[in-house]
């Protein structure tokens, strides 16, 4: 296991003390723990539901309206195809809606000092339109997934909404307020969670979890997803660290509040592949 990056520990840790769009449990939401998730291979069409409810149990939908940051954020789930290989088409109001999306997180604390940090390593511009146009690339200029020439996928896409391959298989989906949206629909069923080693069962207050679901006719296995963080907090991680690194995988061990992390983040080119946070341990082990 990599050793613990205190840099980003503290960095990060500052930015959670600073989200003041983050949902907290109890208060803003309320989830729904049930069952531990049986064991389950990808693409398994059916796996063993330990969890007959939903795990949202319910969320604050006037807070996610009324918070910039979200109903922009909410208003990109809808404008992609989740089937690889079939090309995206981009239309001028889904740029619009990209751009006011991007325009509501980089006025947030969050990813001000994610900027600053960023400045200070000479990894993005100082100014912040040039800042925002480097994001743009980096998040949302579509890419062909998969050898084909089709560009039919992009870094916001592959975590935020997720994906399917084939009908067999879901590709990304780490993203808590697009699961909610999904399982409200009935679109997702949630399968129950999946410990880690030496603890018995997640919290209903943890804010970060591993969990088994199935979507689109495909189960995943094993997801892990952030609770209640604004999708600015999650931006400014994933793109701090794609920045920080040259390698085709980057993992990096963090400690956020009580939660270790391998926070891993794939490179597609100069784009995220994908992104998302691992449990490794807790401090009550």
């Amino acid at each position: 296991r990599k050793a613990v990056n205190h840099e980003l520990s503290k960095l990060f840790n500052e930015m959670w003390d600073m989200d003041v769009n983050r949902f907290m449990p109890g208060k803003d939401y309320t989830i729904d723990l049930q069952g531990k998730a049986g064991a389950a291979q990808q693409g398994d069409s059916a796996v063993q539901d330990n969890a007959p409810r939903h795990l949202f149990h319910n969320v604050n939908e006037e807070r996610l309206k009324s918070t910039k940051t979200f109903a922009t954020f909410i208003s990109l789930l809808d404008n992609y195809e989740t089937s690889t290989g079939i090309e995206e088409v981009v239309t001028p109001e889904e740029i619009v809606e990209n751009n006011c999306f991007l325009d509501a997180i980089l006025a947030t604390e969050v990813m001000k000092l994610a900027h600053e940090y960023l400045l200070k390593k000479n990894l993005a511009k100082p100014n912040l339109d040039d800042f925002k146009n480097q994001l743009y690339g980096i998040w949302f200029q579509l890419y062909a997934r998969k050898g084909g020439d089709r560009p039919d996928s992009c870094g916001f896409e592959h975590v935020f909404v997720g994906e399917t391959r084939r009908g067999k298989q879901i590709l990304g989906l780490h993203n808590w307020v697009q699961f909610y949206l999904q399982e409200k629909h009935n679109q997702i069923d949630y399968k129950g969670y999946v410990t880690r080693k030496n603890k018995t069962r997640p919290d209903k207050d943890d804010q970060v979890l591993s969990i088994q679901f199935s979507w689109k006719g495909s189960v995943k296995p094993i997801g892990s997803t952030f609770i209640g963080v604004s999708p600015e907090f999650e931006f400014a991680l994933y793109t701090i660290i794609f920045l920080l690194g040259e390698e085709r995988v980057t993992h990096e061990t963090v400690k956020i509040e009580e939660y270790e992390l391998q926070m891993v983040v794939c490179r597609h080119g100069s784009h995220i592949g994908t992104a998302y946070p691992v449990l490794l341990g807790t401090s009550s082990e």
